[in-house]
């Protein structure tokens, strides 16, 4: 049976390796972008020239007629979206709560939480329809233990999980599971944005020693996409290094 993955944010970083890690396991891959399209359609390629099928779809995740459309699009191309991997999302600038303008606080609402509705909610009439489906959101672990001068992006993650554990309620009698990750302080252009000595003490602060790679997330959601995990959902699996203890 075709196992079709849409990972959205998949042109670079977490959502890249994700999508790597799924084509390497035999799925068939939807990449998403925004704004990386020739990040995307190179990791297409490689991925078609490794012998998965594989293609780039743009959309913005915060419009619901771009996400209609990239479903769409998809459907045609690879098939319907059995497993479904919301990785899109944004980080405002840091500051203090007080100083977050309107703009700043809406924008990451809609891609964080927004998007992954729209994905969810054009999804699901397929997986209703077979009985089946996984999807898996990435969450933060500061969705779990709320962060300092980062309280619109951690409201955001927060809310992520929120969605994943009463969703997974509601589907479990149709056998669609839904899962999140939290990943900790992994080294990605998201994180690089801190600057080398934040990132350093970061590092410090975990205690394995370092910061995590955009792999050590691809292989914990893989594993909540994929059979091996068919007795587990609504569970929020932390890829942080022993960070938050």
């Amino acid at each position: 049976m075709t196992n079709v993955a849409l990972v959205t944010g998949g042109g670079r970083g977490i959502g890249q390796a994700i999508a790597r890690r799924l084509g390497q396991q035999g799925y068939n891959v939807a990449i998403n972008y925004q704004h990386s399209r020739a990040a995307a359609e190179a990791l297409a390629d490689e991925l078609r020239r490794a012998g998965c099928s594989a293609a780039a779809f743009g959309a913005d995740m915060a419009n619901s007629g771009e996400v209609d459309a990239m479903f769409h699009a998809i459907e045609t191309t690879l098939g319907p979206v059995s497993t479904l991997i919301n990785n899109a999302g944004i980080a405002p600038p840091s500051g203090l709560f007080q100083d977050a303008d309107d703009e700043s606080w809406n924008r990451a609402f809609a891609v964080n939480v927004g998007g992954m509705r729209s994905a969810i909610r054009r999804a699901l009439p397929h997986m209703l329809h077979e009985k089946r489906g996984s999807i898996v959101n990435i969450s933060s672990i500061w969705g779990l233990r709320g962060a300092s001068c980062e309280t619109v992006y951690a409201a955001t993650k927060a809310a992520v999980i929120g969605l994943t554990r009463s969703l997974a309620l509601e589907l479990a009698p149709s056998n669609i599971r839904v899962n999140a990750v939290a990943p900790g302080c992994i080294e990605t252009d998201m994180l690089r944005t801190l600057g080398p000595e934040t990132m350093a003490d970061l590092a410090a602060q975990t205690p394995l020693g370092r910061l995590g790679a955009p792999e050590d997330v691809a292989a914990a959601t893989a594993f909540l996409a994929g059979d091996e995990a068919a007795f587990i959902t609504g569970q929020i699996l932390t890829v942080d290094g022993g960070f938050t203890g």
